[in-house]
């Protein structure tokens, strides 16, 4: 799919890695519907981008009406839908057991929510409409990318949510593109490692330096921009499909 035709959802689209995608999309001439919670960033990035090139969809990627009414709305604004990036996340961040009780079910329960269910959600529902598409080259009706976490591989102590919901990811992606293929369908997955992102800028100069010092190569963190170019590579050849590459520099994240 060449990036000029694409028409995107992309959800956790107006700011961090979501964001970088749209600019992306839209620099190459593609159109994008950008689905987040934060209305104030949303309207930022619809000037940003274009008035005539993005909208902004108030949208909770845990509500199935919601999501379904939405990506229908964002069809009629884009002219079809044929790629849906999943990019909206939380941290979850908390121990098992910890210092005054053990974690609420319901904080690994939302985490999971939002990173796993809410990633299915939006799927399933872009999905629903790419299967009437035109097929392209190849039969290639559309293209879903999952964002996961080199915390599905190797998570940390305080991260047993949030790994398990970044893991949920990798683990639906080849089963469900081995069932969307008859469709032509693609799903794919990214698992970032340790990215600038807005909870990064947040933290102090030494723990930003520490983080990337923690990279094999390059010793920083990556990048939203690169990022971008992957979902924008996966977009772009047909015969990726089924797989989560891990975008990380080579870091193995240590227990703690």
């Amino acid at each position: 799919m060449q990036l000029s035709q694409t028409r995107a959802v992309i959800t956790g689209g107006v700011s961090g890695l979501g964001l970088a995608v749209a600019r992306h999309f839209v620099t190459h001439g593609g159109r994008v519907a950008l689905f987040d919670v934060n209305d104030d960033k949303g309207a930022a990035a619809v000037a940003a981008l274009g008035e005539a090139n993005a909208r902004y969809f108030r949208t909770d990627v845990t509500d199935e009406d919601s999501v379904a009414s939405n990506v229908a709305a964002a069809s009629e604004f884009l002219g079809g839908v044929n790629a849906a990036i999943n990019c909206a996340g939380i941290l979850g961040a908390g121990r098992v057991l910890g210092k005054e009780a053990p974690m609420p079910l319901a904080n690994f329960r939302n985490t999971v929510l939002v990173n796993l269910v809410g990633s299915f959600n939006v799927a399933k529902a872009a999905a629903n409409l790419m299967q009437h598409n035109a097929p392209g080259e190849d039969g290639e009706r559309g293209v879903i990318v999952n964002t996961a976490s080199v915390a599905a591989y190797e998570g940390q102590i305080g991260q047993a949510a949030y790994s398990a919901s970044k893991g949920g990811v990798t683990g639906m992606t080849l089963p469900m593109a081995r069932e969307l293929g008859r469709f032509g369908i693609r799903v794919m997955t990214v698992a970032p490692g340790i990215f600038w992102t807005p909870m990064v800028d947040g933290m102090t100069e030494d723990v930003q330096k520490s983080l990337g010092a923690s990279i094999p190569f390059p010793a920083r963190l990556g990048r939203p921009e690169e990022f971008a170019d992957t979902v924008a590579f996966i977009v772009q050849n047909c015969y990726l499909n089924g797989e989560t590459i891990r975008l990380d520099g080579a870091v193995r994240l240590a227990a703690r």
